[in-house]
């Protein structure tokens, strides 16, 4: 039976994912330092930063958590290029190998560039994160985001998708190298009432 839905709205469900775990490798992307910031962070505070500008304290470094919202950012914005591309070779360069996030990000990307579209302006608003554990090569993360802003274009045409819904994920990234990647995400259920 045919689906006789635009392809942008059957597509919806794949690009929200995306976005989300997108949201999450940016965390994991941002290089430590030698100095600190090496064990779990003590009372998992979360930080909005809806300017984008890291947070921070008088004479000191920047706080974790506008740190992980910078590294979020920044693979949010790798991740869309590469879907505008129909790059899946970048795209899968954001996780770590055989994580299923990356899989799964890729084959999404793979069925839109297969139907011959390409999203663009796909856009993950950060809401808030939160670090629940952070050493040398590896950060714990609760993220809450949602995608606001994407297109689908192809063969002459061009279409607004709608914003997805706001999800809260846990992300874990891993240092490989020189960067950060998305090792795992999964989804946190969350309660009527809780934030």
């Amino acid at each position: 039976m045919d689906d006789a839905r635009p392809p942008a709205q059957r597509l919806l469900v794949p690009i929200l994912v995306v976005g989300l775990l997108a949201g999450v490798f940016v965390v994991l992307a941002w290089p430590t330092t030698g100095s600190g910031g090496s064990g779990t962070h003590p009372g998992g505070r979360s930080v909005a930063t809806p300017g984008g500008a890291p947070d921070r304290r008088p004479g000191g470094p920047p706080r974790v958590e506008a740190q992980a919202a910078a590294v979020l950012r920044a693979w949010d914005r790798q991740r869309a290029a590469a879907w505008a591309a129909g790059d899946g070779g970048a795209l899968a360069a954001l996780y770590v190998p055989g994580a299923s996030a990356g899989d799964a990000d890729v084959a999404m990307l793979r069925d839109w560039t297969t139907r011959g579209l390409a999203v663009d302006a796909l856009t993950t608003q950060l809401l808030a994160v939160r670090v629940l554990g952070h050493g040398q090569h590896r950060w714990v993360l609760r993220v809450r985001d949602r995608v606001t802003g994407a297109v689908a274009a192809g063969a002459g045409r061009s279409e607004p998708l709608p914003a997805g819904a706001t999800a809260v994920r846990e992300v874990v990234l891993r240092r490989l190298g020189d960067g950060w990647r998305v090792a795992s995400v999964r989804p946190v259920p969350t309660t009527r009432g809780r934030r």
